[in-house]
Order: C-alpha cells, then sequence, then structure tokens
C-alpha cells in the first residue's frame, strides 16, 4: 500500500538544531508544509552531500513556509558530533532528527531492518499531516534539492488551486491542466 495520502503516525524525537537538543513530533509538523529527508547514517559518503544541497535551497523553503528535516537512525548526539566536525554539515541549519530505535523509519516504510539504516526516502507532508510526495530509492543514489523544491511548489499548487494540475516538468508560472471530458486524447 502507497504512504500518499495518509496520515503521517505520531511520533516523538529528538533533533539537533542551532546549537540545542530540541523535542519533534508529529505534531510539530502540523499547521504547515514540512518535508522529512530520511537518510542512512552520519559520518557517511553521499548522506552529506545530500544535507548539504538541502541547506543551500533550505531559504527557498522557508520562503514558501516550509520546514525541513533530516532523519537518520543516528542519536541526536551523533547528529551533533557529525555537525561540529564536517564542514557540509554545519552548514546545515535545519533540524536532524535522531531515530535510534527506527521508530520513524518504519512509521514512514523505509526501515531496512537488517542493516538498522533508513533507505534514501523524501516525504513532503501538508499542513493537515497527510504525505502528499514520497520518493524512495537505493541508498547509492543522491537526491537533487531543486527536484525537491519543484516538487513541493506542484504539491503546494495543486492544493490552492482545487481541479488544477501539474504536467511533467512543470515549473512555478508554468501553465497547468483542468482535467476534463475534452483534454482526453488531446494532449
Amino acid at each position: 500500500m502507497s504512504l500518499i495520502n495518509t496520515q503521517i503516525k505520531p511520533f516523538q524525537a529528538t533533533a539537533y538544531h542551532a546549537g540545542k537538543f530540541i523535542d519533534v513530533s508529529d505534531e510539530s509538523l502540523k499547521g504547515k508544509w514540512s518535508v522529512l529527508m530520511f537518510y542512512p547514517a552520519d559520518f557517511t559518503f553521499v548522506c552529506p552531500t545530500e544535507l548539504e544541497d538541502l541547506a543551500d535551497f533550505q531559504p527557498e523553503f522557508a520562503k514558501l513556509g516550509v520546514e525541513v528535516y533530516g532523519v537518520s537512525t543516528d542519536t541526536h548526539f551523533a547528529h551533533k558530533a557529525w555537525h561540529d566536525t564536517s564542514d557540509a554539515i554545519k552548514k546545515v541549519n535545519y533540524p536532524l532528527i535522531g531515530d535510534p530505535t527506527g521508530k520513524l523509519s518504519r512509521n514512514f516504510e523505509v526501515m531496512i531492518e537488517e542493516e538498522g539504516l533508513a533507505l534514501r526516502g523524501t516525504f513532503v507532508i501538508n499542513p493537515e499531516g497527510f504525505i502528499k510526495v514520497m520518493e524512495v530509492h537505493d541508498n547509492g543514489i543522491g537526491r537533487d534539492a531543486s527536484e525537491l523544491l519543484r516538487k513541493v511548489k506542484a504539491a503546494k499548487y495543486v492544493a490552492e488551486h482545487p481541479g488544477q494540475v501539474c504536467p511533467a516538468k512543470w515549473t512555478e508560472g508554468a501553465a497547468t491542466l483542468t482535467p476534463s471530458l475534452d483534454l482526453v486524447g488531446k494532449i
């Protein structure tokens, strides 16, 4: 079963953010658009490139009112240590959630049980707590924050414009479609 259009399950976790440990829960996500980006582990190879890329785009997400969170099965203490030692991770200004029990990774169906690590899973959650976009793939393939930003803009547009849909490669300001019988077979 797909997680698209399902409500996120309750959770409570601790994150490292802006030099502090903070509590994060499903309630923290409600009332605003959110992105949860799961990654396998701190102190690895592809992960810091993704988190740094997302940090570079974080101001664009913030302008849209979207909160970004990184999540791995490491502890919040490991997140702090990584932040303190990695030039790439020092750029991260969004919370890094610790999921050492794997509950959050299991809730989003990205846990690799035999490894105790999460797959690379990205989830866009609307203000009501429903998953509107999800992408899960092999851990050897890094993600692109600019494409994630495009998907978030499309999800927000569709939510704000009922009856409209965004075609392939849609970008902000481009034409959308209004599904109707008149369009069948004409695209």
